[in-house]
């Protein structure tokens, strides 16, 4: 069978930075806020100890995909480096530095419980943004919110969003933790949370922060009731104007399933894919469906 790679000495992180693709690059930037970032000679170690339920601010980072060989020191890998030292961390999360447009995830990690899913890096430089092919109907408003008030606005709309099933309590209070941590980077300057609302209630929401000149969109949704009335679209396309001109952000990067629909309305906005990452995780023992 495949050997797993041999691992360095350290030293990846020196000149990672500058390597990651845009997704993974400003993904950690996130963890620069609140978290750390530690080279571990093969992989890079992400943490948050703030949101030890937060899959992907604790997660392990390699440059390459998984093989069959790699599970055991993978798993390895994650007790010691965030098990270990924070053991409210239930899930397992590896991310992978690989622009490739198939993997077939490892038989050995399906065995183990693993899910892999894909994730396309998309920019937008200036520019490029294009106006909403038809524009939002009346009776929307769309603005920033005041974090940490109205942060229960934004909650409600995530823990409605809730498609894949992560059991709710535990993901409400998920989406608290990263609303407080939104709440204490756009009190810090990183940026802003926006809000689209109708008939007195938020029904759209999205997240824009940045640093370096690159902004970075998190967690666009849409309230079920609500989809397919254009309110994604004029969303992005607001947040987009804020990051540029009010900002003066170079580069603009989403990050989106390259199988939902949301990516073409992102590229109609003028968003260009630019890779496709993979990860793995293994969900936390209450947050397994059943069957």
């Amino acid at each position: 069978g495949q050997r797993p790679a041999a691992r360095r000495p350290g030293g990846w992180l020196l000149n990672v930075r500058a390597r990651l693709e845009p997704g993974w690059q400003t993904h950690l930037m996130f963890a620069d806020f609140d978290g750390s970032v530690r080279d571990a000679g093969d992989h890079l170690v992400v943490r948050s100890p703030g949101s030890p339920s937060y899959y992907w601010g604790n997660f392990l980072l390699y440059e390459r995909l998984a093989s069959d060989a790699d599970l055991p020191a993978w798993l390895a890998d994650f007790e010691r480096d965030i098990t270990q030292p924070d053991p409210a961390c239930r899930h397992v999360a590896f991310g992978m530095q690989a622009d490739a447009p198939d993997f077939a995830m490892p038989p050995a990690f399906a065995e183990a419980g693993f899910e892999c899913f894909a994730t396309t890096t998309m920019t937008l430089q200036p520019g490029q943004l294009r106006q909403p092919a038809v524009a939002l109907g009346g009776g929307f408003e769309i603005r920033t919110l005041d974090l940490p008030r109205e942060a229960p606005l934004a909650v409600d709309v995530d823990v409605a969003c809730n498609d894949d099933g992560y059991q709710p309590a535990a993901y409400r209070l998920f989406r608290e933790n990263q609303l407080r941590r939104y709440g204490e980077m756009a009190a810090a300057g990183w940026g802003q949370w926006f809000g689209a609302f109708a008939q007195g209630q938020m029904v759209a929401g999205l997240g824009l922060f940045g640093r370096a000149g690159v902004g970075r969109f998190q967690h666009v949704t849409t309230h079920p009731a609500w989809r397919r009335r254009g309110l994604c679209r004029a969303l992005v396309h607001a947040a987009c104007r804020y990051g540029q001109e009010q900002r003066g952000w170079h580069t603009l990067v989403m990050c989106a399933d390259p199988d939902d629909v949301a990516i073409g309305i992102y590229e109609s906005l003028g968003f260009a894919r630019q890779s496709t990452q993979w990860s793995l995780q293994r969900r936390a023992p209450h947050d397994v469906l059943p069957g």
